[in-house]
């Protein structure tokens, strides 16, 4: 027994010390590819470069107890926790570095973020969810500072409520009973960033499964903690947010960011009781280095005193790792020096792999290049000098680029003229145009069968006597049959559950369908919009609502630069399919008659923009959306809830194709084009002038992202001739975002018998009251002049 105690007590301290000297060869490998990677930026073969040095002590000992199903949403000094977690290699890392744009080698952005921007997919080519309990999980990253914090609420919330309704235990492959952690990390200085605030008190309110990892190197870029936080500790400010026995709030950690024996032994019982109870916490890591300094635009001696770069140097996280293995006796000094060697050796053959992936299809399409040249150089001798000038610059590059090749020919071709010797050249150059859009300028919105796009439109029905209601009731029935139906669907927002929204779309529906599946939130747009992002990606439909849309800039950072960027920023492989519901329009007052469009179209490429004229056009959107993996919005008409409109006998079946215009009355004289609430007051307008014998037509675009996939339009102003754009946002805003859209793109100037017109809203938010909005935003009388002003040319 004593033999079997001893053979059992060695194995043991062997599989130790091998993890332990396994860690210690991942922190010479990710500390290596930081200084290699810093190497090719400053020589120029790599544009810019951030890295995770200095962390990665801290990063191994939290991937430790990052298990299947878990999620992350990190920031881009992650690598050595990716890294660890065996979800990135370092070639990748490197190619990623380079921008290679082939998807196979960069798999986490395909070359369309910078460094150390990481994903995993949710989704396969098909477009279905990938059993996501199954694997790690990395939410793509973004580079905006704290921009992942809203997202990180939202990836914990999905677990709670994976945990709390009892339909959804049906989806094994999306949540192991909620039992999922979502690992949040983020530099100390952006602690600063109202996104964290408004995330941490969300998630304290909330009690969901958050784990906040905070790296603190004591400075933001050149500023010093003191002058970014109070107390300069984040979780001395935080004290206030500690659970405690009968209250909701956080756990607070601190650790020290060297400390690899103490961070595992309090990590493992603290990420335990995250994963037990919900109770979120933040892991302030304090002690942090940063080796190289923020980033490669400049040196961090500039800013940091001999005093503060020598304690950095003793309290460097591997130097004192080596010395912690050393002091227990784990290894010996030639052994780690043997390590440290070869992972020298192993970063510098992944670099050179992935230069050489890099430069392999564009040195090929250099050869190809000059091959076509040389032929036509031989047919053209007057321009022959110029010629072999272009391709002697093209061949003496170092590190060409495709922007090389296509710069390059694009001006042989204009050397060569129409001479039909170049013939190859401009097929050569039309290919290699085609190549690179599908290279850089591909996957904005699905493009499988689960693209939005796709869904087959279908009308609604009505039985004969189709009761009418007011829009609110129409929504109403609508929701509660959606929710009845579909288990994944949520909804949540300001005064959403208890009261059922503001204009009683969800009236009675908490009580029915759950507190988990119809809830509410506090006033926080932005983290609305986080909550919304992290349902969606773990493969919930969630309806996250802003009460107003103009509150929608509250809330529209992460949806411009998370959500709107989603599957183009991961070439596909992850979907976000959030629906935002929102109202807004011809209410009285600054603050809640906003139109803001031409802001959100421009600002949200890559999600559809639904702007239904009632609320049964919205119930047909919505089932759209639903049908397919795209984001969208759908912005309902405020004064359109207590309108009376007949019920679809199939609510669920109902759905209005994205991008199709509908002519909502026929016309002969002018084409009059709007949506939603504005597209009432055209009507109007179209009544009066019928009387004075003007036919219009009224067409309702429906929805601004997609437009007029089919050029309805354009061929409605081919009849009449004559064209007018209405809206109540700002001059130059959707009205002139239509106009540019028929008159240019679609070609519709060439049937203009007048001027095209655009008529918006004034140039200032609407005055207060009803004599305000009139003043202030197109009326019908605005429409009836600027028609017989056209109808006189």
């Amino acid at each position: 027994m004593e033999n079997e105690l001893l053979d059992s007590e060695k194995l043991s301290f062997d599989r130790f010390r091998d993890e332990v000297l396994r860690d210690y060869q991942m922190a010479c490998e990710s500390r290596e590819a930081s200084l290699m990677g810093r190497k090719e930026v400053l020589t120029g073969k790599a544009k810019f470069g951030i890295f995770g040095d200095g962390k990665e002590i801290a990063q191994i000992a939290t991937a430790k107890f990052f298990r299947n199903g878990d999620w992350r949403a990190g920031y881009y000094r992650d690598q050595t926790f990716v890294f660890a977690s065996k979800l990135a290699t370092i070639e990748q890392f490197f190619a990623q570095l380079y921008a290679n744009p082939d998807v196979n080698l960069d798999p986490h952005s395909a070359g369309r973020q910078m460094n150390s921007h990481f994903c995993t997919p949710n989704t396969n080519e098909e477009g279905d969810w990938v059993n996501l309990s199954r694997q790690k999980n990395i939410s793509s990253d973004i580079a905006p500072t704290a921009g992942q914090m809203p997202r990180a609420l939202g990836l914990a919330f999905a677990s709670k409520v994976f945990r709390k309704v009892d339909s959804l235990k049906a989806f094994p492959e999306l949540s192991d009973n909620g039992n999922e952690i979502c690992f949040c990390t983020i530099g100390d200085a952006s602690t600063s960033e109202g996104h964290f605030w408004e995330a941490v008190n969300a998630a304290g309110v909330m009690q969901i499964p958050l784990a906040i990892f905070v790296w603190d190197d004591g400075y933001g870029i050149s500023v010093p903690k003191k002058l970014q936080t109070t107390k300069g500790s984040i979780s001395e400010v935080l004290k206030g947010f500690q659970q405690r026995e009968g209250t909701n709030g956080i756990d607070i950690y601190k650790l020290k960011g060297w400390d690899y024996a103490s961070m595992i032994e309090l990590m493992e019982p603290a990420i335990q009781k995250i994963r037990d109870t919900h109770i979120p916490a933040i892991f302030h890591i304090e002690e942090i280095t940063q080796p190289q300094g923020h980033s490669t635009s400049g040196s961090h001696e500039r800013y940091k005193s001999p005093e503060r770069l020598e304690w950095e140097r003793s309290f460097d996280c591997i130097k004192k790792f080596k010395e912690w293995i050393l002091e227990n006796t784990l290894s010996s000094e030639e052994e780690l020096n043997d390590i440290e060697l070869k992972a020298k050796e192993f970063v510098r053959d992944c670099r050179n792999k992935a230069w050489l992936a890099y430069q392999q299809p564009i040195r090929e399409q250099v050869n190809r290049t000059t091959e076509l040249a040389a032929s036509v150089i031989k047919q053209l001798p007057v321009q022959s000098t110029a010629m072999q000038q272009l391709v002697q610059k093209l061949t003496m590059e170092k590190e060409p680029t495709r922007r090389d090749i296509m710069l390059t020919l694009h001006r042989l071709l204009g050397l060569a003229g129409r001479h039909s010797g170049a013939n190859e050249m401009q097929e050569y150059y039309k290919q290699l145009k085609k190549e690179n859009e599908a290279l850089y300028s591909t996957y904005l919105y699905n493009e499988g069968s689960k693209g939005t796009l796709h869904v087959e439109a279908r009308a609604a029905t009505y039985v004969d006597d189709a009761p009418l209601l007011n829009g609110y009731e129409i929504l109403n029935r609508y929701f509660d049959k959606l929710f009845a139906t579909n288990p994944k669907v949520l909804a949540f927002g300001e005064d959403v559950g208890y009261i059922g929204d503001v204009n009683q779309g969800f009236a009675g529906l908490q009580a029915k369908h759950g507190e988990f599946r119809i809830s509410d939130t506090g006033i926080r747009e932005l983290t609305i919009m986080g909550q919304g992002i992290g349902a969606a990606l773990r493969g919930l439909r969630p309806i996250a609502e802003i009460q107003y849309v103009d509150y929608l800039l509250y809330g529209l950072q992460p949806l411009s630069d998370d959500v709107a960027t989603t599957h183009y920023r991961t070439a596909g492989k992850m979907s976000c399919p959030l629906i935002v519901r929102t109202r807004g329009h011809r209410l009285e007052g600054i603050w809640h008659s906003g139109s803001p469009m031409g802001m959100i179209i421009n600002s949200l490429r890559g999600m559809w923009v639904c702007v239904p004229r009632n609320m049964v056009q919205a119930v047909g959107m919505y089932n759209t959306l639903l049908k397919g993996n795209d984001p969208g919005i759908v912005i309902e008409c405020l004064n359109g809830y207590r309108l009376k409109e007949k019920l679809p006998d199939d609510l669920l079946g109902y759905t209005v194709p994205l991008g199709i215009p509908e002519v909502v009355r026929k016309g002969t004289d002018i084409t009059i084009v709007s949506y939603g609430s504005t597209l009432r007051i055209v009507q109007e307008a179209a009544i009066l002038l019928a009387s004075s014998g003007i036919q219009c037509e009224v067409v309702d675009v429906q929805t601004l992202l997609p437009f007029d996939i089919n050029h309805l339009i354009l061929e409605s102003l081919k009849k009449t001739s004559r064209i007018l754009f209405v809206d109540e946002d700002v001059p130059g805003g959707a009205a002139s975002y239509m106009y540019n859209k028929v008159m240019e793109e679609q070609g519709g100037y060439r049937w203009l018998d007048v001027a095209p017109r655009t008529l918006s809203a004034k140039a200032h938010r609407p005055a207060y009251a009803s004599d305000g909005d009139y003043f202030s935003k197109p009326n019908t009388e605005d429409v009836v002049d600027i028609v017989l002003e056209m109808m006189a040319e």
